[in-house]
């Protein structure tokens, strides 16, 4: 984890942010629309307390971890993912205020709430009941915050498109064969990547030629698939949500994470619309020639536009496949 430009963090603060953030992990998409926050307490370098956002949004993961740490609070330290929240709910309390009555030394904060209820309000409750506040502003896809960063800030969901391609870059031969490209733990993954989404979507060609069931076959994970989406103007089966345009996303104010799978056209249709905040390009060691390209054309004016807009987060081998991760320059 890295701090944005202007703002330094400890080493050891950033491991307890990392170990918070892969709590916060347990909370997506149990949580959604509510952010997943996870939470640790610390005191004298033991952990006395850790927390997540339980499902439907509450408890919040500060409550949880101060619930767990009891008395061992007072004068220790809290890691947290997000800003404790300012305002109070029906729901439940105010983290703010938990926070600030329950004797903590320090609390050091992943990122700002953008919500304008809490957008700095959070830590300045803190600080004046005399806790020190540290804030370390870390980008909101290394704590698992990308979905609330994104609809609060460009009033839509985060946006991944998943690719499975050849070494050249098709999806599928001519015919349209395209099961299997990838290998076994490539599907595994991308199983794993559909159990952290609200909703997954494809295009009108790709439900009608394959019928995909687009759920989560990981064992344990079954109960996390996610809710389908087709891009389509005409009527969607039982059990789909229709989307006329890619800008309709707007509209699915439940939903946080979006996940695309296909087909050239749909990826096309949303790259063109600047849509995408994260690729990830799964490619198999194989080559088709003359198959179907993986993207269909985006309205590019040169290749000059190309550049500059996409920047690599991880590569790595999955079984014979490599997976590379790209996010959005913005």
């Amino acid at each position: 984890m890295r701090a944005r430009s202007g703002l330094t963090v400890a080493a050891g603060d950033t491991r307890w942010l990392a170990a918070a953030a892969s709590l916060a992990e347990r909370a997506r998409p149990l949580a959604s629309p509510n952010p997943g926050v996870g939470a640790i307490i610390v005191r004298d370098g033991v952990v006395a307390g850790r927390g997540w956002t339980q499902p439907g949004g509450r408890p919040h993961a500060e409550a949880v971890a101060l619930a767990m740490a009891g008395e061992q609070a007072k004068g220790a330290a809290m890691y947290v993912t997000l800003e404790p929240c300012a305002h109070r709910s029906e729901r439940g309390p105010a983290c703010a205020d938990l926070v600030a009555e329950a004797g903590l030394a320090r609390v050091v904060i992943g990122m700002r709430d953008p919500d304008p209820r809490t957008a700095g309000a959070g830590m300045a409750r803190l600080r004046e009941a005399g806790v020190q506040v540290d804030e370390a502003g870390l980008a909101a896809s290394a704590l698992g915050l990308g979905g609330h960063e994104a609809w609060l800030t460009l009033g839509r969901q985060h946006i991944t498109l998943k690719l499975a391609l050849s070494l050249d870059g098709c999806i599928a031969m001519a015919s349209g064969e395209s099961r299997w490209i990838t290998g076994e733990a490539s599907r595994a993954h991308t199983h794993r990547e559909r159990a952290r989404a609200d909703a997954i979507l494809v295009g009108g060609g790709t439900l009608r030629a394959d019928k995909p069931r687009l759920d989560v076959r990981l064992p344990g994970l079954e109960g996390r698939s996610p809710q389908r989406l087709v891009l389509t103007r005409g009527a969607s089966p039982a059990g789909w949500r229709a989307l006329a345009s890619p800008e309709a996303v707007r509209e699915l104010a439940d939903i946080r994470y979006l996940f695309i799978e296909g087909g050239a056209q749909t990826a096309a249709a949303f790259l063109a619309a600047d849509l995408v905040d994260r690729l990830l390009i799964y490619r198999a060691p194989v080559i088709i020639g003359g198959g179907i390209a993986g993207i269909g054309d985006i309205g590019l004016a040169g290749l000059a536009s190309a550049h500059g807009r996409w920047q690599r987060e991880d590569a790595r081998n999955l079984g014979a496949d490599t997976l590379e991760i790209y996010s959005r320059t913005r």
